[in-house]
């Protein structure tokens, strides 16, 4: 009977020290920590997001102030490491952001900010892999929104 319980005993610290990772989160989610409102005119909050990304090391590629849209990259970085030495390959990576700046109503605009993380391998077969994926930290987007708020609050009070 001792044998029995301890066993399950056993089994159950077992089973709950087993890490669950938590399910991914909903497109709700995602669009909540990715947007944020500020008490703006649109002309000051996209040129705000402007700077912010060309302080943050982005090379703008289109901004379109009609439309809000924005689209930017960082410099491409090479990433040889041992493993790609004996493989033959080469690994490049980059992050490209898009921001949508919306006036949702007079002196109020939304901005909202996508990551993603590019990688592009290539062998010297020929052979290439390219791999996007969504940068889904809210703590990366808010580090950001934080700086284009600093930046609407320098630009509206020299104005």
């Amino acid at each position: 009977m001792k044998t029995s319980s301890v066993t399950f005993l056993c089994v159950c610290l077992w089973i709950a020290g087993c890490a669950i990772a938590p399910p991914p989160p909903t497109p709700l989610q995602i669009q909540a920590f990715q947007s944020q409102e500020f008490e703006t005119h649109k002309r000051v909050a996209f040129g705000s997001v402007l700077s912010v990304f060309q302080d943050l090391g982005y090379i703008v590629q289109s901004a379109d102030i009609d439309t809000g849209f924005i689209t930017a990259s960082s410099p491409t970085g090479s990433r040889n490491g041992w493993w790609e030495i004996l493989e033959d390959s080469s690994t490049s990576a980059q992050t490209r952001a898009t921001a949508f700046v919306e006036e949702i109503r007079p002196g109020f605009v939304t901005v909202r900010l996508n990551f993603v993380d590019s990688k592009h391998q290539s062998s010297k077969e020929g052979q290439t892999t390219d791999r996007d994926t969504p940068i889904l930290d809210p703590k990366a987007y808010q580090v950001a929104f934080n700086k284009i708020g600093d930046a609407i609050f320098v630009r509206a009070a020299t104005r």
